[in-house]
């Protein structure tokens, strides 16, 4: 794997953001893992191996080329506020869902339309916000080999798109073009209903495929 940039994992401590955080060591990426809890962050970049590094989620958002965040949506404001003076130009990927417990199988947007749309009110203007990973189960990243699962890629930079499409190819699954930042919504609330699935009928992480004999994805 050729890729020279480095990846910043916010929440890489996470179950969400320890799944991702393995995957892109696994795929030769440099990895820097952001965590609230500097203890946490050093244990989840010790157990990933291959020189990823722990750092605060400030740190890890101003060292890394592109940077990933993965947390819950409670912590969404908050996250995002700490690492906004660090990642101005930069790709963010939001993979933020709005799940509010318990009712986590009912879809509950936010007043904003979705996460990723809510998310720019925290962020500088000029940074090329993503949002991918809604619908992919924690534990099918974590486990080895390609994942059973389409990730639907959402920007208004199309070019940011295309460079996250190309990283998540590169993870062992397909990437496809969901269109602008709004569309996330889509995704977003698919989550509710695949956790609801999941529960009804004892599945172990349903995902999303898109069918049609796509291609030039």
């Amino acid at each position: 794997m050729s890729d020279t940039r480095t990846i910043a994992v916010i929440g890489g401590a996470g179950q969400l953001g320890g799944a991702l955080a393995k995957r892109l060591g696994d795929a030769g990426y440099a990895l820097i893992i952001g965590s609230r809890s500097p203890e946490r962050a050093s244990v989840a970049a010790d157990a990933m191996g291959d020189g990823a590094r722990a750092a605060t989620n400030a740190e890890a958002a101003a060292a890394g080329d592109i940077v990933i965040v993965a947390v819950p949506f409670a912590a969404q404001e908050g996250t995002l506020t700490e690492i906004a003076p660090y990642v101005a130009g930069k790709i963010v990927v939001e993979t933020t869902v709005p799940l509010v417990p318990p009712k986590v199988t009912r879809v509950q947007l936010p007043p904003e339309g979705s996460a990723a749309v809510r998310a720019l009110r925290f962020l500088p203007p000029d940074v090329r916000l993503v949002s991918a990973f809604h619908n992919v189960a924690a534990h099918k990243l974590a486990g080895a080999g390609t994942v059973d699962c389409d990730v639907l890629v959402f920007g208004d930079d199309k070019d940011a798109r295309g460079e996250v499409i190309a990283l998540v190819s590169s993870l062992g699954m397909r990437g496809l073009h969901g269109g602008p930042l709004v569309n996330s919504a889509a995704a977003e609330a698919l989550t509710s209903l695949l956790i609801f699935i999941n529960k009804t009928y004892s599945v172990d992480g349903a995902g999303l495929r898109i069918t049609g004999g796509l291609s030039g994805a």
